[in-house]
């Protein structure tokens, strides 16, 4: 474990020889690597070279080697743990400070910079912030993110302010392919879903916050929409619940999209795609013991992915699902368990879970809201 780097609590979920979901690795992800800076550096979470993620096996994919940023038909899950910047900090080691240039293209090919950290990445990047305050610098505008908010960033150029303390950033970075060279431009219309103004969300329910960022013009990050979430699903058996839709993939490499959330309503991300959301869960006191088999197959029906729900009256929670993906699930406020055929896991805010294909459900045992960030990929 690497000194200076708060310790990022990773579980991973795989299945017995029974196909009973089950706790593979639980502890301290293995894999940080501080910078030059005390208190700057990234945690590896999970690495895959090809199209989709792997569901099985005992390899721990979050060790595995890669060039940022990340396998060009793959991607890789990293959490970059940011520290404000000494005052007495050499010159030399401060980007900000860096004479701006041209862009230039680093060795791997998928990856320019132009000096003060301003940079863009062939990806597509679901940015989760975890704890703390970052600034997201774009060419046309600058923007304070805090703990809960999303960025989902198409290739965009961008850099990174220093924060005023230490901030902690989940960054799921999905393979894409700039039609167009490096200059990496959007395509397609220009064309944001917004919130529906007639829409309530739930008592305890708090709005995701969803930032959109691409380039419309070669060499300039823009944004292109920053507020709530416009797709929200509820559950009227679980008053308090509510799902928020974020971006979506469809495809591999990943789309230059303004706007993603045309697709249907699913669960389940589709073929060799992903879908980011954030979940609210109510207190399980709130409806326990008023929900059956009718209930939750109305849910599942509602959120467009009927046969994902495993529900049985012998199971350990009613709203048990199983779906063929790899979910990196962040805990982003309260205290929560993940169940699963043969354990249940008591997670608290900042700890990771590593989901693959695992038959599972939430339950909230506090007595406060407790939400989840999850970013799901389709799995092989």
């Amino acid at each position: 474990m690497a000194t200076g780097l708060i310790p990022i609590r990773r579980v991973v979920t795989g299945n017995d020889e029974r196909g009973r979901s089950r706790v593979v690795w639980d502890g301290p992800a293995p894999n940080s690597y501080p910078g030059p800076i005390e208190g700057r550096g990234h945690t590896d979470l999970w690495v895959w070279y090809d199209k989709v993620p792997l569901l099985s096996g005992e390899r721990d994919d979050g060790t595995l080697p890669y060039d940022f940023p990340g396998p060009a038909l793959g991607g890789h899950l990293r959490i970059i743990h940011a520290a404000k910047y000494p005052d007495n900090l050499d010159p030399a080691k401060n980007p900000a400070i860096e004479p701006t240039h041209e862009p230039t293209a680093a060795p791997s090919r998928r990856r320019w910079d132009r000096g003060r950290g301003m940079h863009k990445t062939e990806t597509v990047d679901y940015g989760i912030v975890l704890s703390g305050e970052r600034e997201l610098v774009l060419d046309d505008c600058t923007l304070l993110m805090k703990a809960g908010d999303i960025v989902c960033q198409i290739g965009a150029w961008h850099q990174w302010g220093s924060p005023r303390e230490e901030c902690l950033m989940a960054f799921d970075m999905i393979g894409t392919r700039f039609v167009d060279g490096p200059s990496g431009l959007a395509q397609g219309d220009d064309k944001v879903i917004h919130p529906d103004p007639s829409l309530k969300l739930p008592d305890g329910v708090k709005p995701a916050r969803r930032i959109v960022t691409i380039d419309r013009e070669d060499g300039k990050g823009s944004l292109v929409s920053d507020g709530p979430a416009p797709d929200v699903r509820f559950d009227p058996a679980r008053p308090g619940f509510a799902s928020a839709r974020l971006w979506v993939t469809d495809s591999y490499p990943a789309g230059m999209v303004f706007e993603s959330l045309q697709s249907s309503h699913t669960i389940e991300p589709p073929a060799k795609g992903t879908v980011c959301r954030v979940v609210t869960f109510p207190p399980d006191d709130t409806w326990k013991g008023q929900v059956g088999s009718d209930e939750v197959q109305a849910f599942f029906s509602a959120m467009g992915s009927p046969g994902a729900s495993t529900y049985s009256p012998s199971a350990p929670h009613p709203y048990m699902q199983k779906t063929q993906t790899a979910d990196f699930c962040f805990v982003l406020e309260g205290e929560i368990s993940l169940v699963l055929d043969t354990k249940e896991v008591n997670l608290a805010t900042g700890d990771v879970a590593i989901l693959r294909g695992a038959n599972h459900a939430w339950s909230n045992r506090s007595g406060s809201p407790a939400v989840v960030a999850v970013s799901s990929h389709d799995g092989a």
